[in-house]
Order: structure tokens, then C-alpha cells, then sequence
């Protein structure tokens, strides 16, 4: 039997996962890494953490591993900007997190009708801190010498799938795939290359850029010769992992935020703010074959049981939040916005703050743990609401993956919300599945879609129990409390 290796580079650890040829996981090593908060918006990690504890879990494969390692597959934590020196390897600075929001102001004062019009034309996305484009041009302005030795070509930029092929194979490869480029709003999605006016409105230079491949195909060798084979953006990876082939398919992956995506095949232009991208690009032949995606993203989700845990103290582990929220009939009432780094699609609004509505002294812990749930299930209602439109695709069913895919309350919430059933498979490590399926194509250990496809296991779907007229009025009343969430944090401080 082979296996192949995946790695899955996320916001808070790094971990590494074996498959088998039938996409069993054969075994799993995690290690989590700090995160800093140097001010309010402001959200680092340390490159050197990133690296030492991906390395760390993947050695711990290779040494564990039961037979022959035929590839090695990468997923990542994406629009995280590393910046690095090419003749060292080593950050000029530590990594700007997905979720910090320091260029809110700079892009707001940018914005233009005609501007955003032609940055969603070119590259599917909206001038939102959220993508890596305005904290690149941030460490380039702010990192001492950094324009000077990043126009010399002694920088290199990257997403965290960069970083992690440059050192695994000892600084020979620079490259990223077309979904993590894709995520920089520097990208052009229609004619797949870098695109030189938005390089030049963020005053980028072109030859810090990696080289972009297809998410499936040669990226190099590592130093001890595995060669790495399949390469996508997180939420890329767990579409093509949940099987989602055809278009009208859709995932929603629970993480620290919360992702969906609907295969669309070829790209669809959103009303809602909803974001067209890449879903990966696969080679054919002497050509590279491109899936689309509407994808909704959403800040804030597993991260608000986090908050319930650290801050609030209501819970000792993230496990506890069913039986808690469980423990009541429904919130009584409650609506909590967890806006904590303003709101993602449809609203797009980084200057929204978290917001607890409804307390009555009858409230309690349990209300407001119940209530954080069904927040996270407004919110993929909201995107999925807007999906469904902009597609003209109804859903028969969505697919879930994620840490948070474990708590039955939450999706049996999320049925009832969405009207549609919600279907948790077997295998729950979707993300790095898809990372590894991707990789296996890559070196010809899978022979096609339909082969990876009927890998794909039901555990559980949950039916919707509540009706329509219920379902509006929640909804209703959500919108209500997520209106006055918006626009709280002073504008000024938002660069």
C-alpha cells in the first residue's frame, strides 16, 4: 500500500496527514502555534512558528509512516502574507494574518466606483484587507529597506503554501498555485497571470511574485526527495476533498472562520458580494483546465467558541459548547453578532464589532452559548441565500467539513436555518484530503475525479425540522441584530 502526505497549514497549528489509496487517514500529528495580537485589529503570526511546526508533525509522519510516501500534498491558511529574503530564507517580518485588518483605512480612501468595478472584473474579489495585496504593500512601505531590496530581487512574497515550498525544498522553488494566487487581488483569474495594473496600483514589484503552477502537477522535491504534487488554498482543497466535482455541488467548512463554496464550472459574476475564484486548475494535457467557485467567507465562526472558552471563561474545552447550548431549549431571545474583525460576504464591512442583543436577566450562559451557535448558522444562511441566487443553482444538499462538523446541535441548527439537508461524510479531514487527492493525481496515484469521487462516505445528514414561516421570522430577527452591529469601530483608526 501507498500513501501520500498531506499537510494542512492552518491559522492556530499545523498538522500532517497520512492517507492511504482509498483516502483513509492512516494517521494524524498536530502542533499548535501562538498567535499575536500586537493592537486591536492587528493580527501576526512568527514565519519561523509556521515552518518549525509544520516540519515538526511532518517528520512525525515520515517516521510513523506504514509503507511508501508517493507524494506530498499542501493546503494552507490563505491571503496570510509572508515576506522573506531570498539569500537567507528568513522573514523580514512577521506574517500578516488573514484575519488583521491594519489596511482597512488605505483601502477605503481607494475605493472608487470605477476602481471596484475593475478589480472585481480582474480578479473576482473586492478591496478588502481580508487578501494579501494591501499587507504586502504595508510590510514593503514599513519594513526598513524592504522596497529597496524587494525592487533589487532580494525579497521573495508569499502565501503560507510559498513559504513552506521554498524550505522544504531548500530555497530551489518559488511557486504557489492558481488558488492561492488567486486570493492576493493581484491576480488576474481570466487570463491566469500576475496583472500588471494592479501591481502597479498597490506599487508592487513583479519580481518579488511566485511562479504560478496548476493545483495538481510537479511544484519540486523536498530535500530528502518527496515530491511535492498538489497545492490549494484551504477552502480549495476541502471543496475538491468533499467530492464537490459538479457544478451546483457546495461545501461549508467550520474552521476558526467559516467558508463556503459552490462549484459553478465556469466563473460567475456575484451581486451579493459573494467572491468568484479559482476552485483549482488541473492539467489536460498541454493545457491547464480551470473550475470556478462562488465563495462566501465569513470572519468569525469556530473562532466565537474559542471566545466562550478564553474570554468568557463558560466553557473549558471547545467540545462543551453543545451540551451547554444543548442544555436549553433556544436562546430565548439572544442574538450575538460575533462581528469581532467586522463582517465578511455578503455584507463586507470591516468596520462592524461584535454585538450581544436581547439580554434579559433571565439570560444566562447557556442563552448566550446557544445563541453563538446560531450565528454561525445565520451566517451561512446569509451566504448561502446569496449564493443560490447569483448562481441560479438551488442546493440539494450541503456538505460539511471542519472541527466544528462534530457538534450535532450546531448542524442540525444549520439544517433548519438552511431549509436544506446538511450531510457530514466519514472522513471529516476533507481539507487535507483534498490536499492529498490533488497531489495523488499529481503523480498519477489516482486516475480521476470519479475514482477520488467514490472515496466519498456518508456519515450523517441531518433533515430540516422547522418550517418556512419559522425559519423567516429567525432570520429576520438575526438581520435585525446584525444591522446594528455595522459601522461601530471608528473609521479613523482603521489604518
Amino acid at each position: 500500500m501507498r500513501y501520500v502526505l498531506a499537510l494542512d497549514q492552518g491559522t492556530t497549528s499545523s498538522r500532517a496527514i497520512l492517507f492511504d489509496e482509498l483516502g483513509r487517514p492512516s494517521g494524524v500529528a498536530q502542533r499548535e502555534f501562538p498567535q499575536h495580537f500586537p493592537s486591536p485589529g492587528r493580527v501576526e503570526h512568527d514565519p519561523n512558528d509556521i515552518l518549525d511546526s509544520q516540519l515538526a508533525v511532518m517528520r512525525q509522519m515520515l517516521a510513523a509512516a506504514p509503507g511508501e510516501i508517493a507524494a506530498l500534498g499542501i493546503t494552507n491558511q490563505r491571503e496570510t502574507t509572508i515576506l522573506w529574503d531570498r539569500r537567507t530564507g528568513k522573514a523580514v517580518s512577521p506574517a500578516i494574518v488573514w484575519q488583521d485588518r491594519r489596511t482597512a483605512g488605505r483601502l477605503r480612501a481607494l475605493r472608487t466606483p470605477d476602481l471596484d468595478a475593475t478589480v472585481r472584473a480582474k480578479t473576482g474579489l473586492v478591496l478588502d484587507p481580508y487578501f494579501s495585496a494591501s499587507k504586502l504593500q504595508w510590510l514593503l512601505e514599513n519594513v526598513p529597506g524592504a522596497m529597496d531590496d524587494a525592487r533589487a530581487g532580494r525579497l521573495a512574497f508569499g502565501t503560507v503554501d510559498s513559504w513552506l515550498i521554498y524550505h522544504l525544498t531548500g530555497g530551489k522553488v518559488h511557486a504557489t498555485d492558481v488558488t492561492n494566487a488567486s486570493r492576493t487581488l493581484l491576480y488576474n483569474i481570466h487570463s491566469q497571470r500576475w496583472d500588471d495594473d494592479l501591481l502597479d496600483l498597490f506599487a508592487i514589484p513583479a519580481n518579488v511574485l511566485p511562479e504560478v503552477l496548476p493545483s495538481s502537477g510537479r511544484f519540486g522535491m523536498t530535500t530528502d526527495g518527496l515530491p511535492i504534487t498538489g497545492v490549494a488554498g484551504d477552502q480549495h482543497a476541502a471543496l475538491f476533498g468533499q467530492g464537490c466535482h459538479r457544478p451546483g455541488q457546495a461545501k461549508n467548512t467550520y474552521g476558526t472562520g467559516c467558508f463556503m463554496l459552490m462549484n459553478t464550472g465556469a466563473p460567475v459574476a456575484s451581486r451579493h458580494g459573494l467572491l468568484t475564484t479559482p476552485a483549482w486548475a488541473l492539467s489536460d494535457g498541454d493545457s491547464t483546465r480551470v473550475t470556478f467557485a462562488l465563495e462566501g467567507s465569513i470572519f468569525t465562526a469556530g473562532a466565537v467558541v474559542q471566545w466562550l472558552r478564553d474570554q468568557l471563561g463558560f466553557i473549558g474545552r471547545a467540545s462543551e459548547v453543545e451540551e451547554l447550548a444543548g442544555s436549553v431549549a433556544d436562546s430565548d431571545g439572544v442574538m450575538l453578532v460575533p462581528a469581532f474583525a467586522g463582517l465578511g460576504a455578503p455584507d463586507w464591512d470591516p468596520e462592524a464589532r461584535g454585538a450581544i442583543l436581547g439580554l434579559t436577566r433571565g439570560s444566562g450562559k447557556a442563552h448566550i452559548a446557544r445563541a453563538a451557535l446560531d450565528a454561525i448558522a445565520f451566517q451561512v444562511g446569509d451566504v448561502l441565500e446569496a449564493m443560490t441566487s447569483d448562481s441560479g443553482m438551488p442546493l440539494a444538499a450541503l456538505r460539511v467539513d471542519g472541527g466544528a462538523a462534530a457538534n450535532n446541535l450546531l448542524l442540525q441548527i444549520q439544517a433548519d436555518i438552511l431549509g436544506v439537508p446538511v450531510e457530514r461524510p466519514v472522513v471529516l479531514e476533507t481539507t487535507a484530503y483534498g490536499a492529498a487527492s490533488l497531489a495523488a493525481l499529481g503523480v498519477g496515484l489516482l486516475g480521476s475525479l470519479d475514482e477520488m469521487t467514490s472515496h466519498w462516505q456518508l456519515d450523517r445528514r441531518f433533515e430540516p425540522r422547522i418550517g418556512a414561516d419559522e425559519r423567516a421570522s429567525l432570520k429576520t430577527r438575526w438581520r435585525q441584530a446584525k444591522e446594528r452591529s455595522k459601522g461601530w469601530a471608528d473609521a479613523s483608526t482603521g489604518d
